[in-house]
């Protein structure tokens, strides 16, 4: 066995620092505060405005947001499309929009046509009653769009859309239903 000299003491454990001590008392005072937490207000504002829009649609027209997303998703598109991308164009869930589409097929605002590609699959167009009634609805949509901007300057909506549109390029997403469709990423 080892003799330890007078002169030294026995070893300890190392005493912490007080860079040690800092980040551990840091460490624990790093809260998530969500009201700071970009994700969780995007999200928050996004169901805001989704409400505040879903007031246009819903006492008027009878439209819930799944049966909204798949009539504004078939009103922009130049062709009729499969409720797969209507699912992932608005991201929702493909069960909520199986419901929505049978829902405004059942009031005749939208239907069924054969794929001509593969007679195996029918994709989604809207009505003759559908496009009537997107063509009514959008008017009251862009104006309620304008209320709830009203609070930013031209610029700043300028630079919101610039901005939202550079998060949504990191993250990957599809901007334009030309790009969905030259991608056939839906």
């Amino acid at each position: 066995m080892a003799r330890t000299s007078a002169s030294q003491p026995p070893p300890r454990s190392r005493p912490a620092d007080e860079a040690d001590l800092r980040d551990e008392v840091g460490s624990r005072k790093k809260r998530l505060d969500l009201f700071h937490f970009v994700p969780f207000r995007l999200n928050r504002l996004a169901a805001e405005v989704s409400s505040a829009l879903s007031s246009e649609y819903e006492a008027r027209y009878g439209l819930d947001i799944p049966e909204w997303r798949v009539l504004a998703t078939l009103g922009f598109r130049n062709g009729a499309c499969s409720a797969q991308y209507i699912a992932h164009c608005t991201r929702t869930h493909k069960s909520t929009i199986s419901r929505a589409v049978s829902a405004l097929m059942e009031r005749e605002v939208v239907e069924r046509v054969e794929n001509e590609d593969d007679r195996r699959e029918f994709r989604l167009q809207l009505t003759k009653k559908g496009e009537m009634l997107y063509e009514e609805l959008i008017p009251r949509l862009l104006r309620k769009e304008q209320e709830i901007l009203s609070c930013l300057s031209a610029q700043e909506r300028r630079d919101l859309g610039r901005l939202l549109g550079k998060v949504e390029k990191s993250l990957e997403l599809v901007q334009t239903s030309e790009e969905a469709d030259a991608k056939d990423a839906y």
